[in-house]
């Protein structure tokens, strides 16, 4: 039986499917479940033998897990996306404007319409990066942007990532393992493709390169902090994918005023450095001095225009929760539009009346810590117990500061295949956009997490959660 409090994706109600599930919920109804369900199986076996999986943080046990992979897709209209597009391009190119002007003339500030304290106070705002300008005045390359779903036609932006959104090799490979197990249904819907992706990231870098770089073909290099990051897996995906070469801090050195990268042939310059290094330990002689996995002087090459690092440093601040109450403000103030997008409703623990209120309503609120990512530091007040929810309260009060809070929001569920059949279960969505100075490019599709246990709101593969291919359809 539907769960009528939830927007179901798939289900219109009597069971009829919804327009964009129509052609697979027909297709759906003539297959044997024994035979779905082996496939489910054999989509494992895929993930586990090319070595789909990552690392979880802070347990004793960090060994490499699988992310669980459901063959039922997650369907979204050509209408539908649309909207999407044109929601998130407003909204990456506000980001991009902010950054421009909070490292340069802070107008925003001087108008009043953000306070001063919030980025003053911030740590993820990196005084280095004042007065910078990098190359085609792009700060945030590649943006991932997380959406949720509560209706027809109510979509929320639930967070932004501008830092290191990760997740797009699992777009990828989602997407080509169910062209393997399912073709016939590729020939029945028109499933807009998204194998592009490598390509289209690496001329959107190439785009990005200094001016001055040598040759004709800018060199472009990911750099990653090594083989035991979690997000391993993606970095070297990624390089292999869109041809570049993947890099540790050991292969690079700064020479005559360049990043260079050893090679069998002795140094060569790089001119785009996509890197999937944290700010704090991309350059000891600026940040962090004890720093083994950045690049000692990279950040003169880079004030000298020289190389460009995607993304950019100090983009970290576009990512935290407390600005992200601001969006809508933002939005409007660098495009002279409201925006297209929703913000989910947000309290500012930092303000004493704010706090009050979500002291009162612990019980039925989401708090997330301002600078957390994967699903730490996160309370789901309607999922605690007693104890979690006082254990949560005393850290409010003693640094309320670290946190927001938002309303619990009645995500919309999609099925997935269990071996009782297919049962709902809720999804957010990561589309991935990619910024050069002439364009913004969102491929169609993203990465829809789903929350696999049962009444959970928790996607994150961290806490749980598992990964659907995302179909967009054509016209």
């Amino acid at each position: 039986m539907t769960d009528t409090r939830f927007f179901n994706e798939m289900e219109a109600g009597e069971g009829a499917p919804r327009a964009p599930y129509a052609d697979y919920a027909n297709w759906f109804s003539g297959e044997d479940p024994k035979d779905l369900l082996r496939k489910s199986a054999e989509a494992e076996t895929f993930f586990r033998r090319i070595g789909i999986t990552f690392n979880v943080y802070g347990q004793k046990d960090a060994q490499e897990r699988l992310i669980p992979f459901d063959i039922v897709p997650r369907i979204i209209s050509g209408a539908e996306w649309r909207v999407l597009e044109k929601g998130i391009e407003q909204r990456v190119r506000a980001l991009n404007a902010f950054l421009a002007d909070i490292y340069g003339g802070q107008e925003i500030l001087r108008s009043g319409r953000l306070p001063t304290e919030l980025i003053a106070k911030n740590d993820a705002f990196l005084p280095q990066m004042v007065g910078m300008v990098p190359p085609g005045g792009v700060y945030t390359h590649i943006v991932g942007t997380d959406l949720v779903r509560t209706g027809e036609n109510e979509f929320y932006v639930l967070e932004d990532n501008a830092r290191t959104p990760s997740g797009v090799s699992y777009m990828l490979e989602n997407r080509e393992t169910m062209l393997q197990m399912f073709p016939e249904l590729f020939t029945k819907m028109k499933v807009r493709p998204v194998s592009s992706y490598p390509a289209e990231l690496r001329r959107s870098l190439s785009d990005c390169a200094p001016p001055n770089f040598d040759g004709t073909k800018p060199r472009v290099a990911i750099l990653t902090p090594g083989i035991h990051n979690s997000a391993y897996f993606e970095h070297s995906f990624l390089a292999d994918q869109m041809g570049a070469e993947l890099v540790e801090s050991s292969d690079l050195k700064v020479v005559d005023g360049k990043v260079q990268m050893r090679t069998t042939k002795g140094y060569k310059p790089i001119d785009v450095v996509y890197r999937r290094v944290d700010d704090d330990y991309l350059d000891p002689l600026s940040f962090n001095p004890e720093s083994m996995l950045g690049v000692p002087g990279i950040m003169d090459v880079y004030r000298a225009g020289n190389i460009t690092i995607a993304n950019a440093p100090g983009t970290g601040i576009a990512d935290d929760k407390a600005l992200y109450s601001y969006m809508p403000d933002i939005v409007e103030f660098y495009t002279g539009e409201k925006a297209i997008l929703k913000n989910v409703p947000t309290w500012r623990c930092s303000e004493e009346d704010s706090l009050k209120y979500v002291l009162d309503n612990l019980k039925d609120l989401v708090v997330k810590e301002v600078h957390g990512s994967g699903g730490y530091g996160m309370l789901v007040g309607p999922a605690a117990s007693k104890k979690e929810l006082s254990e949560f309260e005393a850290k409010l009060r003693a640094k309320p500061d670290n946190y927001v809070a938002q309303p619990t929001l009645a995500l919309s569920t999609v099925p997935i295949m269990t071996k009782k059949g297919l049962a709902p279960r809720h999804v957010d969505l990561r589309p991935f956009v990619l910024v050069s100075p002439n364009r913004v490019h969102m491929t169609a599709g993203g990465l829809t997490r789903v929350a696999l246990k049962e009444g959970s709101l928790v996607v994150n593969s961290s806490q749980g959660g598992g990964t659907k291919d995302t179909w967009v359809l054509g016209d």
